[in-house]
């Protein structure tokens, strides 16, 4: 049995008449022929029935196989997304500073000024800071889950979104921190 080289080239190709047959030839032939046979009738018959070899194989198996890495690629995308946030600050961040203004409004009347100052600014400053880094964080816990649990045969996207959102989430951090202990800037004093 001939095998027909199926490679792709520029040459164009000749066809060339069969060879005459000749005495050694056909022998050659017959003894090949019976050589296919041979091989052929050794080989092991493939069992008709292959629901044996499935159920073998539990349901995580399967499901591990079959997955598309859809929830790797969501979570990378949330660990993005929480970075961002924790960067530019969010709702709940805004409400819980407000309302430490107002508490430090209502508590600091009769304060002095430097109290007034830490009471209705700073508090709200940390506050902001606090709510900021908590989105920081989990941005930052999300996106190294995605980066250790993620398979190698995961999509490059994948890891290159969760490496964005380590990044986001982790500069968010270190700037929640420094804004929480005051690294960057003060409070105002007053002049007195």
């Amino acid at each position: 049995m001939r095998r027909m080289d199926i490679t792709k080239t520029d040459e164009k190709t000749v066809e060339t008449a069969p060879e005459p047959k000749t005495e050694g030839s056909s022998e050659v032939e017959a003894a090949t022929e019976a050589t296919v046979e041979r091989d052929a009738q050794a080989e092991p018959a493939e069992p008709a029935d292959d629901a044996s070899d499935d159920d073998s194989l539990d349901d995580d198996e399967l499901a591990a196989e079959t997955s598309t890495g859809v929830g790797a690629g969501g979570a990378a995308v949330v660990s993005a997304a929480l970075g961002a946030v924790a960067l530019t600050g969010t709702w709940t961040g805004k409400v819980v500073s407000e309302r430490e203004t107002l508490m430090g409004q209502i508590s600091s009347q009769s304060a002095p000024p430097a109290q007034q100052i830490s009471e209705i600014y700073g508090d709200a400053w940390h506050s902001t800071a606090l709510v900021n880094g908590v989105f920081a964080l989990l941005a930052l816990v999300t996106a190294v889950l995605v980066l250790v649990l993620a398979r190698p045969d995961r999509p490059v996207w994948v890891r290159a979104v969760a490496l964005g959102g380590a990044v986001l989430g982790g500069l968010g951090l270190l700037l929640s921190v420094g804004t929480y202990f005051d690294l960057f800037l003060s409070l105002p004093t007053t002049g007195s």
